[in-house]
């Protein structure tokens, strides 16, 4: 009866202890080791790279007689805060008798080799115990986040068809507790504020992996982050860990992205601007040689894009045989005679933007601007079609509104890709006159 109580105080304890783990993340351990019930003696050593064959198995000896509960879980060993490793524990209550002399505990993961244990019984120990339900718990497998494990308990000597299998996957790194512990998990944390007048995001890093650098960047996210140009790096020796990035619109797939100065380091993803979808339903073009109206989402949306007529209480008509389901590409509607009630209507899950490319009774095909540099000046052009223009100088006379010609430029301009010319001569009262070349547009 004592030897019960004490195999029954032992198991319950354990149980509590796994119950406890749970409710504050993965349980503690100091070392890694092989535990088994009291009164019963294991040694530990390394099992056969080769396993022997298996023998009979004697009369009554079988799977569910032997293995009454095999149960996996993950531990936690921490050298420091952010020193933290998984180990799988193993923990196996079988049925003793004189034929079984210990347990031999197998492990294999993707591409590494077979690591075998042995936990052998003292005959004087398996003899006192005989008959009786004990428990042998190891937990020295070391396992990776997210990492699948296959696990063969055998008895000692291995008895034909007296074998458990199973397959356990350890905890991902989607854990708060390995975020912060397990470095193979650490990203860091990042906030930000948002300056929209000034088109800056000035982001702050916490929880960082130590004594490690730090990549801050800004990217479109789509089946990966794209970055835009705009990045940093952290010091680690930089007391204050935060920086600022310029950002050209607020976009909804426009996100921060931080990791650690590391190999194969994870990576963590704010998107600032997530639930801006208005910013998408801009950018349409017209080409009006070809008649063609398209639009193109800067980031990957589901949405419904249809012409519609505008009306003059301000409701847009759908108009027949015009939608187009999309997510990523363009779409176009040919054919398209502009008017100023033409519409396109974009439809997002239960909202709905609407937007009239027409509506000041043209569309612009081209825009020019024209920047002062540190020693001259610079006409920039994009174009709606590909194009060729004529930029030219010319001298105001006296007469209304008369530009007289001095010098032409020619510049060809593809569709939407800017195109910069440097004037070498001075503008001062001079103008910049700029038109296509009709047969573009014929």
């Amino acid at each position: 009866m004592i030897l019960w109580a004490a195999l029954l105080m032992s198991y319950c304890c354990l149980g509590m202890n796994g119950a406890a783990a749970k409710s504050t993340g993965l349980e503690r351990i100091e070392k890694c080791g092989t535990r088994c019930s009291q009164g019963l003696h294991c040694k530990t050593k390394p099992g056969y790279l080769v396993s022997p064959p298996c023998q009979n198995a004697v009369v009554g000896l079988n799977m569910s007689f032997v293995f009454h509960n095999i149960s996996l879980s993950t531990v936690m060993s921490c050298e420091g805060r952010q020193k933290c490793s998984l180990h799988l524990r193993i923990k196996t209550v079988l049925q003793l008798n004189e034929s079984i002399h210990g347990l031999s505990i197998c492990t294999v993961t993707a591409g590494m080799m077979v690591n075998c244990q042995t936990f052998s019984f003292t005959r004087s120990s398996r003899e006192r115990m005989s008959g009786l339900q004990v428990e042998v718990e190891n937990d020295c497998t070391d396992v990776s986040p997210n990492q699948q494990v296959q696990v063969m308990v055998k008895t000692v000597p291995s008895y034909c068809g007296i074998t458990w299998t199973g397959t356990y996957d350890a905890p991902q790194c989607i854990s708060k507790d390995l975020r912060r512990h397990v470095p193979e998990c650490i990203t860091g944390r990042l906030s930000y504020d948002v300056n929209p007048e000034r088109k800056e995001l000035t982001v702050s890093v916490s929880d960082m992996l130590e004594n490690h650098n730090y990549h801050l960047r800004l990217c479109y996210k789509d089946f990966i982050c794209f970055g835009t140009g705009a990045s940093a790096l952290i010091k680690k020796e930089e007391p204050v860990k935060n920086t600022t990035l310029l950002y050209s619109r607020p976009l909804p797939c426009l996100c921060i992205e931080g990791w650690s100065a590391v190999v194969d380091a994870p990576r963590v993803q704010v998107c600032p601007f997530k639930d801006r979808l208005e910013e998408l339903w801009f950018g349409a073009t017209f080409d009006p040689v070809e008649k063609i109206l398209s639009w193109e989402p800067v980031c990957p949306v589901t949405s419904v894009v249809t012409l519609c007529q505008k009306k003059e209480e301000g409701v847009c008509v759908d108009l027949p045989h015009a939608s187009q389901n999309v997510s990523r590409g363009k779409i176009t509607f040919t054919e398209v005679d502009p008017h100023p009630q033409l519409c396109i209507k974009f439809t997002a899950g239960s909202h709905s933007w609407t937007r009239c490319p027409f509506a000041d009774g043209r569309f612009q095909a081209w825009e020019m601007e024209v920047t002062r540099q540190q020693d001259h000046e610079e006409v920039r052009m994009m174009s709606q079609i590909s194009a060729t223009f004529s930029v030219g100088l010319c001298v105001k006379s006296a007469g209304p509104a008369v530009c007289q010609i001095t010098k032409t430029h020619t510049v060809h301009v593809e569709t939407n890709k800017a195109v910069g010319l440097k004037l070498a001569e001075e503008l001062c009262n001079s103008c910049v006159q700029i038109s296509p070349h009709l047969s573009q547009l014929l």
